[in-house]
């Protein structure tokens, strides 16, 4: 049994508390002009600073299955590594499909059905996109293992380096054969493996990534007010993409901060850390539940300063109430990753 690596406990929880703020703050984002300007440049703040929580969700799994030595089974890795996911999310797409048929006039099963049907193409609910590029990551990670196999992770930095530049050109809008998602998201599962493996935990690196990630975020978030200020509607043209230069440098910075910190962790704190990350996925999974009402309702008046921390609170910890739930029974602990 490999020895578990405690910082990677700690991306899962800051990613999980990431990924509920950006779902959280999507009721603030369009309403600029509507609600007072201060709340409104929180919110878009808060969304700024956290679209580094699914990239490095995806960076974790690169670093992990391509530090893996153990030779590929192919029936294992289908069984145990892309059926796991792929089974419970082809279960929660129905589920959310007809979650979505519920509104306040009532339950519209068309609108259930007409989900379902764009389903190969669309995501029943907003937040199961994320699978809709991360399991096809799992047909590509065995190439990079393979030529790590074979080859050593020499080949890895070069690879990096051009898909950065293809991030680059991405966020400027120029499009060319690099604009294909897979090769636009797979570049996150060898940055996962460099900076785990191959990036020195000193603190000149880690100030170097810091710096690089904050410059990123304050960009972003400039450029996505200034944008939408200039045209009168929110409008965030390429910065808040996850596919993106700006993305990149601040997941990287989220990941060399927990892996600098995360292994001087009290006990105590890694036992709460380490409990949390085992569910992280089944607590992005299930939170949107207990978002629904706040959606449906419209409880999320106030300023958001603290409604999202509010709402992160309650749906968080929900979601992870309910995902420990499944985990003890054997007739449903199979229905989260």
């Amino acid at each position: 049994m490999r020895q578990r690596v405690l910082f990677f406990d700690l991306l899962r929880c800051v990613a999980a508390v990431a990924v509920i703020a950006i779902h959280v703050l999507a009721p603030y984002r369009t309403e600029l002009g509507i609600i007072p300007m201060d709340e409104w440049l929180t919110a878009i703040g808060i969304n700024s600073a956290s679209r580094w929580a699914v990239p490095v969700f995806i960076m974790i799994t690169g670093a992990l299955m391509l530090s893996d030595n153990r030779p590929f089974d192919f029936s294992y890795y289908v069984k145990r590594r892309l059926g796991k996911v792929l089974i419970p999310f082809l279960v929660w797409s129905v589920f959310y499909a007809v979650l979505a048929g519920f509104t306040l006039s009532g339950f519209n099963g068309q609108h259930v059905i007409e989900v379902l049907q764009n389903s190969p193409n669309e995501a029943t609910y907003y937040h199961l996109g994320f699978f809709y590029y991360f399991i096809p990551l799992y047909f590509v990670i065995p190439l990079f293992q393979m030529v790590i196999k074979h080859y050593g992770d020499k080949y890895l930095t070069p690879f990096v380096l051009v898909w950065l530049v293809t991030s680059l050109l991405n966020l400027l809008s120029i499009k060319g054969i690099w604009s294909n998602d897979l090769w636009l998201y797979s570049g996150y599962l060898p940055l996962g493996y460099l900076l785990y493996q191959k990036v020195p935990l000193n603190k000149a690196a880690v100030s170097l990534f810091t710096l690089m990630g904050i410059a990123a975020i304050l960009t972003t978030f400039y450029m996505v007010a200034s944008d939408s200020m200039a045209q009168g509607e929110y409008s965030v043209g390429k910065w808040l993409s996850y596919k993106t230069l700006n993305v990149i440098l601040a997941a990287s910075m989220i990941f060399m901060l927990c892996r600098y910190v995360g292994e001087g962790l009290s006990a105590s704190t890694n036992k709460i850390v380490g409990f949390i990350s085992t569910y992280s996925l089944g607590i992005y999974i299930l939170h949107p539940i207990f978002l629904w009402p706040m959606k449906e309702f419209g409880w999320h008046q106030g300023h958001p300063a603290w409604v999202i921390p509010l709402w992160i609170v309650i749906s968080g910890v929900c979601a992870l109430m309910l995902s420990w739930l499944f985990a003890r029974s054997e007739k449903t602990k199979w229905l989260l990753p």
